[in-house]
């Protein structure tokens, strides 16, 4: 075998093994980005399988949150996610802290503010899905209500057609306050983490 040809044979084996370091990362970022559906990350949380890589489990972004919201995901979600951060917004909201607090005290960057004008705040980030239950939500039944009137600290986020709420999903940055806020028994609004999509998946 020449000196050429044994070039282009170990130039096509590092192609190939590049390709399938790619193709082997992208169905790992698939898996766990489904994984995912099933619970909500903090704010400015890096995509789920960098997230992962860069959480070292220190409890710091939970132990920042002055409210709560933050916990451990337990053991039955395996050892790849247990210990890590997630968000409970089924029974309490987060509150958009101006500071970000939870992101501040993140030492390895899984929670990362985007890289902008230091002294324009970032934009909230997209927590959530939230939607209304207008089967159980007081004003759709005929009651008059209001408890999630001024919950919404998003401007446009929580709309009103006549004594209805509905949510603006344009607008709404799922923290759930008005989750919180919701008198009805059980809670109107439902809250669920963001489904991986088609096209997200072929993204990755």
């Amino acid at each position: 075998m020449t000196g050429a040809a044994a070039m282009k044979r170990r130039d096509l084996f590092k192609l190939g093994a590049r390709k399938a370091v790619e193709i082997t990362s992208r169905a790992a970022a698939r898996k766990v980005a489904k994984e995912a559906e099933n619970w909500i990350r903090p704010p400015f949380a890096a995509a789920e399988l960098d997230f992962l890589l860069a959480c070292t489990r220190c409890d710091k972004c939970i132990e920042a949150c002055p409210h709560d919201v933050l916990f451990n995901l337990p053991a039955r979600w395996g050892i790849k996610a247990a210990g890590t951060p997630a968000m409970d917004l089924r029974v309490r909201g987060c509150h958009l802290c101006e500071d970000w607090p939870c992101v501040a005290a993140c030492e390895p960057q899984a929670l990362k503010l985007p890289d902008g004008d230091e002294k324009a705040p970032p934009a909230p980030p997209k927590l959530a899905f939230v939607t209304i239950d207008t089967k159980t939500c007081l004003p759709y039944l005929g009651p008059e209500c209001g408890a999630c009137a001024d919950s919404c600290p998003v401007p446009g986020g929580l709309e009103w057609h006549g004594p209805k709420p509905v949510i603006n999903q344009d607008t709404c940055t799922g923290c759930a306050l008005c989750r919180e806020a919701c008198i009805a028994d059980p809670e109107a609004i439902d809250v669920s983490a963001f489904m991986a999509d088609e096209e997200t998946a072929a993204a990755l």
